[in-house]
Order: C-alpha cells, then structure tokens, then sequence
C-alpha cells in the first residue's frame, strides 16, 4: 500500500507543497513527538534487549550512558540494590550468605538458587554452570550439566535429585563460584537493566525498579519478560527521555510488573512492589536516600 502513495506525491509535487505550507508549525512539532513516541515503544523487544546489553552499539547510546550520574551503579546504590533483591527472593538483607540457597519454591520454576534466584527451569542457572564449567571443568556441578539441560523450561528434578541441591551448597563454598554468580547477575540482570533505564532516562530509583523486573520476569523478549513489559508500559506513558514524567512512567510501569505477577500467580505476595518500590515512588525518593525503610513478607527492613 505504501508503494502507490509514493507514485501519487510524485505525480503531484504542486499539491504535496501547498499542503505542506499550510500545516501549522506547532502541529508539525507535535506530530514529531507524536512520532517519536510511536517510534520508541514500538522498537523491538530484540532492539531493546541489543542495546540494553551493548550488542548494538550505537554512538548515541554511548553518549547518553557516559553523561548520565553513576545512579544504581554506585558501588553504595548496588550494595542497596542486592540487599533489597535478597530481601524479596530470599528474606534477608545478608545476599553474600546466599550464594548455597537452594530450594522448589513450587512455583513451576524448578529450583532457585543462589544469590539472584538463578532458576532450573529458566535458563540462567544451566547458563551459569555451563560457563563457570569452562574454566572449572572439574566442579562438582558438571556432571549435572545433562540433566540441567533436560529440565530447562520445566519444574522438573529429573537427573537431578537426590546429588544436586548438595553439589550446589559445596560448590558455593569456593570463592571462584561465588564470582562466577555475582559475574552472571550482573552480565545477564543488572548491567543492562541499568544500561537501559539510564538510556530511558530513569534516575536510581527507576533504575532499580527495571532490575527487579528483569530478575524476576526474566530478561526475554516474549510479552510476559521484562522487554514485553517495558513494551506494554510505553504504550501507556513515555519515558524521561522522552519529555514525559518520571514518576508517571514508572506509576505506569509498576503497574504493569504487577498484574503480570498475578496473571501469573494470582496468589503470589506484590510486598516487593506495594510495601517496597511503590512506597518509594510515593515517597518522591528517586535516588534511593538512606536510611530506608520496607516491608517484605511482614517483615520490616531498614537500611541506613
């Protein structure tokens, strides 16, 4: 269709200039931003997830993420930002004692594990050991490798049980699996959340709010991850970047991580973003000050 539309402004410069001339500038300028707004949240959920991880370089981006304050990547802020994951995932502020945890949550996931909840049914536990195997080959989770990737998808514990909840705890005594998680989280979760709320504009606090969505939604581009959700949400408000509100957008956003944990789970506890990130919002604490306080679970959490 697009095609014959060319073919008829050709045939008819004349027309096209005088319709041009009468359109009024301030409408031409909102018709721009109307575009760019259109543009941006119909960019592809791979486009987003490219430049989110730096596979798309793009100068511009580069620009925007040298100029911006450090925010999340803080080394205080990121502390802040474990302690607050841990909380949700493993109702404690101490993450570094959760490198060991293991456990079926029964929530179709298989098992969770370590310091960001690395799942057996979600790939990034099977990616983590399948990495940490390359340059340890003789660890003690090698050997599971083939069933890690039988079960990938599935809550099962197929080729699992009864070793590997025990293989876990031993490995995650040693020093070099302890990097080899913290290197996973930041590779897979929190480097190109942050990466991507700097480039939308978000200041600490929404630069959190996008970590904690990928770590629980996972960093897919299906409609449920979290490029579907940050999709869904532009096509409700625009970003910083984008001349809107910060505080409306990430209102928005919230919202949408949200329903999205409950269409999953209809029974499952929203404490991480009621009682936490939308206390915060509320609050107006955009860079995340201390001391802070939160509940999670019942449980009451401060951080100074």
């Amino acid at each position: 269709m697009k095609r014959p539309g060319v073919l008829l402004f050709v045939a008819a410069p004349v027309v096209a200039l005088v319709v041009l001339l009468a359109v009024n500038p301030r409408d031409a300028e909102s018709s721009t931003e109307t575009g760019k707004r259109t543009s941006v949240s119909q960019e592809s959920r791979k486009d987003s997830k490219a430049r989110a991880e730096q596979s798309q370089e793009e100068a511009e981006d580069e620009d925007v993420i040298a100029d911006a304050p450090p925010g999340l990547a803080d080394p205080a802020k990121k502390e802040l930002a474990q302690r607050l994951v841990a909380s949700a995932v493993h109702s404690t502020l101490d993450w570094r004692g959760t490198y060991g945890a293991i456990e079926d949550f029964d929530d179709g996931q298989g098992y969770t594990a370590g310091i960001i909840g690395f799942c057996t049914g979600t790939e990034d536990l099977r990616t983590l050991v399948e990495r940490y195997t390359k340059g340890h080959p003789d660890n003690g989770l090698a050997p599971y490798l083939p069933a890690l990737r039988e079960v990938d998808g599935t809550d099962s514990h197929e080729g699992l049980d009864p070793g590997f909840t025990a293989a876990w705890k031993t490995e995650s005594q040693l020093p070099a699996f302890r990097k080899a998680q913290e290197r996973e989280r930041d590779r897979i979760y929190f480097d190109p959340a942050v990466r991507l709320a700097k480039l939308d504009g978000l200041g600490t606090l929404g630069q959190f709010i996008y970590y904690d969505a990928m770590v629980f939604h996972g960093p897919g581009t299906d409609p449920d991850s979290f490029y579907g959700l940050r999709e869904r949400a532009l096509k409700q408000a625009g970003t910083p970047a984008m001349g809107d509100s910060e505080k409306a957008y990430l209102d928005i956003f919230l919202n949408v991580h949200r329903k999205a944990m409950k269409d999953r789970r209809p029974d499952i506890s929203t404490d991480r973003i009621d009682a936490a990130q939308r206390q915060f919002l509320d609050d107006g604490n955009m860079d995340l000050r201390t001391p802070l306080v939160w509940t999670m679970y019942g449980k009451t959490y401060r951080v100074e």
